[in-house]
């Protein structure tokens, strides 16, 4: 499955998720975008006994944790 087909396939399940975890469409839609960069980046490293989708969710679950941190951190800095 070349990335096209990925992100047709899976940009909507990855992006619920990381919405309902987030409960913000913006964070969302970044961190979605993201996770999509970083699989292309990291195919090489998918192993087939994993799910596809379990893979793109781990990785934008650990997106979405790190965008938090930088955030957080960015705001702390700030005040």
């Amino acid at each position: 499955m070349n990335i096209e087909e990925l992100y047709r396939t899976y940009f909507d399940i990855v992006y619920r998720y990381i919405r309902s975890v987030s409960r913000d469409g913006a964070l969302a839609e970044e961190v979605t975008q993201e996770t999509f960069f970083k699989a292309l980046k990291k195919a090489d490293q998918f192993r087939d006994d994993c799910d596809v989708r379990v893979w793109l969710c781990q990785i934008a679950k650990n997106t979405l944790y790190d965008l938090s941190a930088e955030i957080f951190i960015a705001r702390i800095l700030r005040a």
